[in-house]
C-alpha cells in the first residue's frame, strides 16, 4: 500500500482540541459499549459526564493529550491518550490509555498511526524515559500492535478486571525511550 492510500485511509490525524469533546465522548461510549473487556473504565462512569467534564479530563496541559483519527467528514474513528506521571519520583514515566479504533475503521493502519503519533509526541516531553501501557489479555490484536512498536511485557495481573462474572487478566508493557542522543 502506498503512502497516499494509507493517508486517505487514516484521514486527519491530530491531537484533540476542546471542540472535539462531543466526538470523543461519542467514540468513548461506543468503545465501552462495544468492547467492555478492553477497558478498565465502565460505560456507567462515562454516560453521565458533561462536555465540560470531558474537556477538563482531556486537556490538562502539555504533558497529557489525546491523539485522534478523523475521517473525511470529521467523524472521530480512533483515539489514543497519554499522560505523564506527576509525582517527583515517577515523572520519568508516561502512560498510554483509552486506545480504540471503531470497528468500521479497523485494519487500515489507524491504530498503528495513532500510537506512532502518540509516541513521537510523548518522546519530545523532556524527562519522560519510559512509557507504560496495560492491556487485557483478551485483546490479542492490541497486544500484537504494542509489541510491534517496541513495548515489552513485564508483568501480568491475574483477575485484574471483573466484567459481570467474567475475570480478565491484564498484561503490563513498557517502552524504554532511547535518550542517548538527547543526553
Amino acid at each position: 500500500m502506498n503512502a497516499r492510500m494509507m493517508d486517505e485511509q487514516i484521514g486527519d490525524l491530530r491531537p484533540l482540541r476542546p471542540e472535539d469533546a462531543s466526538e470523543w465522548l461519542r467514540l468513548r461510549l461506543e468503545a465501552l459499549r462495544g468492547d467492555p473487556e478492553a477497558f478498565s473504565a465502565s460505560l456507567e462512569e462515562y454516560e453521565s459526564l458533561s462536555l465540560d467534564e470531558v474537556k477538563t479530563r482531556l486537556w490538562s496541559g502539555s504533558e497529557a493529550f489525546v491523539v485522534g483519527a478523523f475521517d473525511g467528514s470529521q467523524r472521530l474513528n480512533g483515539v489514543a491518550g497519554f499522560f505523564r506521571e506527576r509525582g517527583a519520583k515517577t515523572r520519568h514515566k508516561g502512560r498510554v490509555w483509552g486506545v480504540y479504533v471503531s470497528p468500521v475503521a479497523r485494519e487500515k493502519g489507524i491504530g498503528k498511526a495513532l500510537m506512532q503519533s502518540l509516541l513521537e509526541h510523548a518522546a519530545r516531553i523532556d524527562g519522560v524515559e519510559q512509557i507504560l501501557i496495560s492491556v487485557a489479555t483478551t485483546q490479542e490484536a492490541a497486544r500484537k500492535l504494542y509489541r510491534s512498536l517496541g513495548f515489552e511485557p513485564f508483568g501480568r495481573e491475574p483477575r485484574a478486571l471483573k466484567i459481570g462474572g467474567k475475570l480478565i487478566d491484564e498484561e503490563y508493557m513498557v517502552l524504554q525511550l532511547d535518550r542517548t542522543e538527547a543526553d
